[in-house]
């Protein structure tokens, strides 16, 4: 596996801050696929959707989906565009790898492999886009916070408590920031 060029927040986690409001992304967690000079591009991993993942997609890569999995709102831009994440237990079948064991799944590739070596996949419609600094200027802003990410982040069957949680493993202060009620104006 390819180690993402320094600087990068390939594999990283973006957890949305408090103050960003933008109804896309609030308190929103987004695993990084890609990042570099020209741009980045992520997957909102917290938005599932009513959609079942074995019927959106085309062909032999629905059997690599487990029965009742549901497509994920990867994020505003393209949300016709599926992008399909997996947890490999060999590298070498995916286009990309994110982290650890975690990449992106080539829609090319042959599905009877790739059923031999992907142990979870979540499919993702759209995406979340940044044009080259756009992103570092959020940063910059205060509107996100970088984490780290694991595994079970990406496949979490539980993801309306993934920010808090990836929060509160943060420690510290975050660890206030994930007990906070959406609308602190109605505590």
């Amino acid at each position: 596996m390819t180690e993402p060029p320094s600087g990068s927040r390939r594999g990283r986690l973006l957890i949305a801050s408090p103050s960003l409001v933008d109804p896309n992304f609030h308190r929103s967690v987004v695993l990084m696929l890609e990042h570099s000079d020209t741009g980045a591009l992520g997957v909102v991993l917290n938005r599932p959707m009513e959609i079942e993942a074995r019927i959106a997609l085309p062909g032999s890569l629905a059997d690599l989906v487990a029965p009742g999995e549901t497509v994920h709102q990867g994020g505003p831009v393209q949300p016709e565009a599926v992008i399909m994440v997996a947890d490999f237990s060999d590298a070498s079948h995916a286009a990309t790898m994110a982290f650890s064991t975690v990449g992106i799944v080539d829609p090319r590739a042959d599905t009877d492999a790739l059923a031999e070596v992907v142990r979870s996949v979540r499919v993702f419609g759209g995406y979340a886009g940044w044009a080259s600094g756009q992103l570092e200027a959020e940063i910059d802003e205060g509107a996100w916070i970088d984490g780290r990410s694991a595994v079970e982040d990406v496949f979490t069957d539980e993801p309306d408590d993934l920010w808090s949680r990836v929060l509160d493993r943060k420690g510290g202060n975050y660890r206030l920031v994930a007990r906070m009620p959406d609308d602190p104006t109605l505590n």
